[in-house]
């Protein structure tokens, strides 16, 4: 059986259990999560030699880092560093996004290599498969398509992004509206592509009980793609975005019915005014599944800094209900990124995360700030290093004042406005 179904039996499996003792929260609440289609409890039925993730509402707001070779840098070794690296940063989870190289392999050893739930989006390698057999990529069978969904649940993967909102009239949508970028997901343009070519429905849409099938026969967790997210600030909530999502929230019903775990997936550039809209709305038209955000990003010219940019508009999509963000590198847009683009990612929407949780209530966020804010006030070093979301840059940033006897840093010295307000209070 699936978590679903154990959850709609009124029973708590052994994953629940694990999934509320890392949340602090009763396995009823998990449980019950589950049953309502709000929290989602991601491990492959065949992947459990790692701990399972819960992810969804009223739990801590999680994480996960996207890895992958493409056709320029193949490097397997490098990619399971990644991994290392994502890992001891705090991600929650992480995502073979591989183009390039031999894909099937590379996601074995990730799954092997990694102690976190590992995603995938498996028609990057069923186009992969294609490129690398010199096929055009629009000549890919649905049996292709699921063929390679079979092969990840074979693997162990946990949770499976799949563009299934992509389908003719949405896509439709897109070019009857007129966008600036037009489709800048990956998956989403294979497929649309391949319906233009082909004169066919997405497989993804129109068998979507076969896709169910495989879903369930691992408990992989579906996590239904915006393929048609906006690529800039100027294509935000347009007609496309909107039509896909009404046909997930359609999809989240079915796969429930069917026993398979849905989270949706959300958009990437927004405008910061529009994003608690966007958090909304995707719960109200998903039947209040999970959302996962990628970014979002609340403007367009911070090339090299957006980990930053996605930071800010993770946080307000986190506060405003998001439950589950994508990390940003300060790559994104511009290479492959490296270990230290990952890691700078991890942080930054870790960063995010913990801003959210704050704003969501959720128990022990609040009293760690509480916690640096006292050991600031004892100007207890070692306190504050240990408690920094990110220790080891704090520890190398740290320089105590000699001045100032220890009870300062460099920047104030004698002047620092804590050393001087002990001071007056004596």
């Amino acid at each position: 059986m699936t978590q679903l179904e154990i959850a709609r039996k009124g029973n708590i499996s052994e994953e629940m259990k694990i999934c509320a003792g890392r949340e602090g929260v009763p396995p009823e609440f998990i449980r019950k999560g589950v049953e309502e289609g709000n929290i989602v409890v991601v491990r492959n039925n065949r992947h459990t030699d790692i701990l399972p993730l819960a992810i969804g509402k009223g739990l801590r707001t999680k994480i996960n880092a996207n890895i992958g070779t493409s056709k320029d840098l193949v490097d397997l070794n490098l990619e399971l560093k990644k991994i290392e690296i994502a890992e001891s940063a705090g991600a929650d989870a992480v995502m073979d996004l591989s183009t390039g190289g031999d894909v099937g392999k590379i996601r074995e050893e990730i799954v092997k290599a990694s102690s976190l739930v590992v995603g995938t989006v498996p028609i990057y390698q069923a186009a992969t498969f294609m490129l690398n057999n010199e096929k055009a990529i629009v000549e890919m069978t649905a049996d292709d398509m699921f063929r390679v969904i079979k092969e990840n649940g074979e693997d162990g993967v946990d949770f499976i992004t799949v563009h299934c909102g992509v389908t003719i009239r949405s896509a439709d949508s897109v070019n009857s509206e007129g966008r600036l970028l037009g489709i800048v997901s990956r998956g989403g343009s294979i497929l649309a592509k391949w319906m233009d070519y082909n004169g066919k429905e997405n497989p993804l849409y129109k068998d979507f009980d076969r896709l169910l099938e495989i879903a369930k026969t691992y408990d992989m967790v579906l996590s239904l793609g915006d393929g048609l997210r906006p690529g800039c600030l100027a294509d935000a909530t347009d007609r496309g975005q909107v039509q896909e999502l009404i046909l997930l929230g359609e999809l989240t019903k079915r796969a429930r019915a069917y026993g398979v775990q849905v989270m949706i997936e959300g958009p990437g550039h927004v405008p910061i005014k529009e994003i608690e809209a966007n958090v909304t709305l995707q719960k109200s038209l998903c039947h209040n599944a999970p959302f996962y955000v990628l970014g979002p990003l609340p403007t367009d010219i911070a090339p090299g800094y957006d980990h930053i940019t996605s930071a800010i508009g993770g946080a307000i999509a986190g506060s405003a209900g998001a439950d589950f963000l994508c990390y940003v590198t300060p790559a994104e847009h511009l290479k492959l990124p490296n270990l230290e683009d990952v890691k700078e990612g991890v942080i930054a929407s870790r960063i995010a995360a913990h801003i959210a949780d704050i704003a969501k209530g959720f128990p022990g966020s609040f009293e760690k700030d509480m916690l640096m804010a006292k050991y600031r006030k004892e100007f207890n070093w070692e306190g504050q290093i240990e408690m920094a979301i990110d220790p080891d840059r704090a520890g190398r940033f740290l320089e105590k004042s000699k001045s100032a006897g220890d009870e300062g840093c460099t920047m104030c010295g004698e002047f620092c406005a804590i050393k001087l307000g002990k001071r007056r209070s004596v």
